[in-house]
């Protein structure tokens, strides 16, 4: 089971500083809605972020002529303004498209008022959630359901088909994972950012335990030769592991909230894909129980996040 956030946590609305943006995809072409997390160093376009996630926005030019990546932006935080930046290619080629008026050309740059439709590649991504919506290829034939890229990334490479693989490479997922956390929280403590550091070593310490109860069901047999090289992930990182760096110091509670469950949906849909594609039967009730707990930890983290997004929105309304 996770920690619990600390009750006594001040969270200031104005301070957008380290959080994420969840910025979710939406197309026909799409099996499912998409939603990501631009992490603090990751806010590029919408075009970089989708080809990133392997969204499938068609782009050719990728400088703002063609028109290809258009797509509609609904800003989900419509309260909140950033300084619109249109360059003079995204508005020429949006107007050629008749996707922007001169109207919405003006209430851009005076008001801040975002127009509806934009370019993946000139828009860039801000602190604030948004819905991108797409055509997409319609001469592609729509996605079939899949879980991450790392699920198939995966799947691609190796089928576990016996119990002592399986908790081979359980054992390097939650190890990995309660150090990556461990050495997160000491960073964020050397930077004075001790509330985080707290969330991280209590993540570390949950990571710990389930590595310690999978080295119990291992008992006394070695199973050093099956531990698998980091060559055989994605990223060359095992799935757990978030996209923080120990650099970003100024990351808030919320923050590091959101890079945990990014870290806990991959653990889940590693374990979810093991289920399904292993042979032996014994292995797939093991990855059954594995997928559960991480369940468990995913849902307790969304609730987390809810409540503390909750609290931003709320917390400079009058009593």
């Amino acid at each position: 089971m996770a920690p619990h956030p600390s009750a006594g946590t001040r969270i200031d609305s104005n301070d957008r500083s380290g959080q994420m943006a969840n910025v979710t995809f939406s197309s026909p072409v799409m099996a499912r809605d998409v939603t990501v997390y631009a992490v603090a160093g990751d806010r590029g376009t919408i075009l970089s972020l989708a080809k990133a996630h392997k969204i499938p926005i068609p782009f050719d030019c990728q400088d703002g002529e063609c028109g290809s990546c258009m797509v509609e932006v609904t800003h989900l935080s419509p309260h909140t303004k950033y300084a619109i930046a249109l360059t003079e290619k995204e508005k020429e080629t949006l107007r050629q498209l008749g996707k922007i008026s001169p109207d919405e050309v003006r209430d851009a740059e005076v008001n801040d008022v975002p127009p509806r439709f934009r370019l993946a590649c000139q828009c860039f991504i801000r602190d604030e959630d948004i819905l991108i919506t797409f055509e997409g290829d319609q001469v592609r034939p729509a996605e079939k359901a899949h879980l991450t890229d790392a699920a198939q990334t995966f799947k691609g490479r190796l089928k576990i088909d016996s119990v002592d693989q399986f908790l081979a490479f359980a054992l390097s997922v939650e190890e990995e994972a309660a150090t990556h956390f461990e050495q997160l929280g000491n960073a964020m403590e050397e930077r004075g950012n001790h509330d985080v550091a707290r969330l991280f070593r209590q993540l570390s310490g949950y990571s710990r335990l389930h590595y310690e109860q999978t080295k119990e069901r291992v008992g006394t047999r070695d199973l050093s030769h099956l531990m698998p090289s980091k060559l055989m992930w994605p990223d060359y990182v095992t799935p757990e592991r978030t996209e923080l760096w120990a650099g970003d110091a100024s990351i808030t509670h919320l923050g590091a909230l959101k890079a945990a469950l990014q870290g806990e949906r991959r653990g889940y849909e590693f374990y979810f894909t093991v289920a399904g594609t292993t042979s032996d039967p014994d292995v797939a009730a093991m990855a059954k129980i594995f997928v559960k707990e991480e369940a468990e930890h995913v849902k307790i983290l969304e609730a987390w996040i809810t409540r503390e997004e909750w609290q931003l929105k709320t917390h400079d309304l009058p009593a």
